[in-house]
């Protein structure tokens, strides 16, 4: 896995499916608290008029020359939870975006939340 700090610049860069199909432009970079490595990231996708941010995971995901492949299928990212382009993930809506994935969700061990932007 790529260090958050490594991921963060590639901001802009294209998202695509395994398959290689554009999902859209990688916004911003997740960690999840406990481990403070890159768990999420928001992928800008929509028309120009009304885009938004979809979540996605990072784990499994690959960079290429100038792409970030994630693990998943364009269709499911894009059906993924979403905020608005300014928005911000609420802590009531966290466990919908594991849920979204399948994956397992916990509370930090404090009762913190699992994703921080950074």
């Amino acid at each position: 896995m790529f260090e958050a700090q490594d991921i963060r610049e590639w901001r802009g860069h294209d998202v695509v499916d395994h398959g290689r199909h554009k999902i859209g432009a990688l916004e911003a970079v997740y960690v999840d608290t406990a481990t403070d490595q890159p768990a999420f990231a928001t992928v800008m996708v929509g028309l120009p008029t009304r885009h938004r941010l979809v979540f996605v995971p990072l784990g499994d995901a690959t960079v290429g020359p100038g792409y970030l492949k994630v693990a998943y299928d364009k269709k499911q990212v894009k059906e993924a939870p979403s905020i608005g382009t300014d928005g911000e993930l609420l802590a009531e809506d966290e466990e919908a975006v594991f849920e979204h994935y399948k994956l397992a969700y916990r509370m930090g061990e404090g009762g913190e939340r699992r994703l921080a932007r950074r």
